[in-house]
């Protein structure tokens, strides 16, 4: 029963690739949805993505390997490479075999496929690149992170849709807790923004259709109609306790709690009775020994559909009670970010750490107007500055996957 730690991290975003600059991002309320006219045809109902911009590898992977692995792993690579950076040590002293890479992906290399089954379509087999099957496959971020650091222990990678690397970070988080690693690079990547992509979430109803991009993403809004595909990557660096505290690390905050439930119930679409997503949010703040009027702040999956947004609403509700319910303070990163599929739990963490960390929480961007089935406070009205001691962040994929962590304040 070992108390695990955040001791650095790194994120490649719509609103910037590096830590710093992903943080001064989110709190300015700054945006990362652009036009997509340069990849669809003109008469393609979508019309806004969340990209990531300027980003090149080559701090951390030179240009002879980075062509030879899929823009997902890259990500993956370099954004673990700045956490390990962060930390500010690269773990020599601890038995390889402890130290773990868990990280999740919900796609893949889908724009490789792509582009190799147009080679085969066009030329045959045997012109399919000989890298193809190591670009392509999901577990590929997991491998080369731990190429990259050679860390030797637990190794895999997490496909549960949108809630992939809250999966990672809470089997990681697991992992140290119960004493089978010490120290574990948990997260996930993501990369996929395509004409085909959009494509086959467009005709299932699940983007938005807006070309407005301050109306296009806007979680609990009554105007809400659909999310808005992004791209991106968060790696988190979690540590036993008492090794970090002995090497004098910089604690961003502790994990206390990891809830993963299944709904049983539909492909696609969430339990409108949100019985299992609530007892995810129960695990896990009820794992880190708190009550429902302890937590202050939930990050919610909130991804501006309209299904999810008042699932996510009731789960709540049931999860915490209606007293405090109201009272706990809800915001969605995604209003920013756009939805970034396999790497949205990881970005989301890092936030809901930060926010713990500096007593603060981020404005719901774009919310306008009210809907009277999503009553709870959204922090619409602005960033917020207020006490963060404990806090939950969710998210819900596709297949009915849930999974809830629960981080709060560092205390010594």
């Amino acid at each position: 029963m070992r108390r695990v730690v955040i001791t650095g991290m790194g994120v490649v975003s719509p609103i910037g690739n590096t830590l710093d600059e992903f943080w001064s991002g989110i709190k300015a309320n700054k945006t990362g949805f652009s036009y997509v006219d340069d990849i669809v045809r003109p008469d393609f109902d979508v019309k806004i993505a969340a990209r990531v911009k300027d980003f090149t590898p080559d701090k951390y992977i030179d240009k002879k390997e980075a062509r030879r692995i899929d823009r997902f792993v890259q990500f993956g690579v370099c954004a673990s490479l700045e956490a390990m950076d962060d930390c500010g040590t690269r773990f020599d002293d601890v038995d390889p075999f402890r130290k773990g890479v868990i990280f999740g992906v919900g796609i893949g290399g889908l724009n490789l496929t792509l582009q190799e089954q147009q080679k085969y379509s066009e030329k045959g087999p045997d012109r399919i690149s000989v890298f193809y099957v190591p670009m392509m496959i999901g577990n590929m971020a997991a491998g080369t992170i731990s190429m990259k650091t050679g860390f030797k222990g637990d190794n895999f990678c997490t496909t549960t849709a949108c809630s992939s690397s809250t999966h990672a970070i809470g089997e990681a988080f697991r992992k140290i807790k119960d004493g089978y690693l010490d120290v574990c690079i948990a997260g996930g990547s993501e990369s996929c923004v395509s004409e085909f992509a959009l494509g086959g979430f467009n005709n299932m109803k699940a983007l938005s259709r807006s070309d407005d991009l301050e109306r296009c993403s806007i979680p609990f809004d009554a105007e809400r109609n659909g999310f808005v595909l992004g791209e991106g990557c968060g790696s988190l660096i979690l540590e036993e306790y008492e090794h970090a505290k002995a090497r004098g690390a910089e604690i961003y905050a502790e994990i206390k709690g990891y809830g993963a439930t299944g709904d049983a119930y539909h492909m696609t679409s969430p339990d409108p009775e949100a019985t299992a997503a609530a007892a995810a949010i129960k695990q896990a703040y009820t794992e880190a020994g708190l009550n429902p009027e302890d937590i202050d702040y939930i990050n919610a999956h909130g991804t501006s559909t309209h299904l999810n947004d008042v699932g996510e609403t009731t789960a709540i509700k049931k999860a915490l009670g209606e007293d405090a319910a109201r009272k706990v303070v809800i915001n969605s990163t995604k209003s920013m970010t756009g939805h970034l599929l396999g790497a949205a739990g990881a970005v989301e963490a890092i936030v809901t750490a930060l926010s713990c960390k500096e007593d603060f929480v981020h404005k719901t961007v774009g919310y306008k107007v009210p809907d009277p089935e999503c009553d709870l406070d959204y922090c619409t009205e602005g960033n917020r500055s207020m006490t963060v001691n404990a806090a939950l962040t969710n998210n819900l994929g596709f297949g009915g996957h849930n999974a809830t962590l629960c981080i709060v304040k560092y205390k010594d």
